[in-house]
């Protein structure tokens, strides 16, 4: 009788050749996305993209594309890293993995309609100064429906991380994955209650260093992993047979 052993490495064990591929591209991608929207976040506030500079300030057309494109990017490459956390974790610990899979598809649908309305809507009609009718639509922090909703989406994001973190008992670079995983879904209130409390952006800032820290220790996990190939061995047909495994499975009727 196999008994689980909730404490094994997840190093120790063999993965399916895919599970690695695409866990270790997506874990790069949403490091590399991250980065990209925490440099164009810091030029924001310091003026550098045409708006008044500071947390408070709406964004410009420019911006907005420099902004939201690598966030718009983010979603779905978080979404499939996760999947494959999924993929690695063994039969024990796939609850959590399950749960951290379903609140990162409520994250990528929530903040990918946001971004791809700013971008596909928005912005250019900013740009063109037309604005009626769609002033609701407006992506200004503490003050607009859809701040509300990207604040909603990362809070979902956070609790997609406090699940995942679950997946990985090992000491060592799990030990470090677990830690950012945890840090990052901690962030949780600083996002949340960030339209009663606007000073919790500071906090929601540390999402600077606890995400792509997440993603880049999944990067070299998912790099260091092993895996297992299983070959497909045809069924053997005897010499001068050109019967199919169909044909040699049906019963024969005279």
């Amino acid at each position: 009788m196999l008994t689980a052993n909730p404490s094994r490495s997840l190093l120790a064990v063999p993965i399916a050749p895919s599970t690695r591929i695409v866990g270790l591209t997506s874990a790069i991608l949403a490091t590399v996305f991250s980065i990209a929207y925490v440099l164009a976040q810091l030029a924001e506030w310091l003026g550098w993209l045409g708006s008044r500079g500071g947390p408070e300030s709406g964004s410009t057309p420019l911006g907005l594309v420099v902004l939201l494109t690598p966030s718009l990017l983010l979603g779905s490459s978080f979404f499939v890293l996760i999947v494959s956390v999924h993929q690695l974790a063994p039969l024990e610990r796939k609850v959590w993995s399950h749960a951290a899979v379903g609140f990162a598809a409520i994250y990528a649908t929530l903040i990918s309609m946001v971004y791809f309305v700013q971008l596909t809507l928005v912005a250019p009609r900013l740009a063109q100064g037309r604005m009626e009718g769609i002033e609701l639509l407006r992506f200004i922090p503490f003050d607009s429906f859809l701040y509300a909703v990207d604040l909603l989406g990362y809070s979902f994001m956070s609790v997609s991380t406090l699940f995942a973190a679950q997946v990985f008992r090992g000491s060592g670079l799990e030990r470090v994955v677990r830690w950012f995983l945890t840090a990052n879904g901690l962030l949780l209130p600083f996002l949340a209650l960030q339209m009663y409390v606007h000073s919790f952006i500071w906090g929601g800032a540390l999402w600077a260093v606890t995400f792509p820290g997440s993603t880049w220790a999944l990067a070299i996990l998912f790099a260091r992993l092993g895996t297992s190939v299983h070959e497909v061995v045809p069924p053997r047909v005897d010499d001068g047979s050109q019967a199919t495994m169909l044909e040699r499975r049906a019963p024969h009727h005279r």
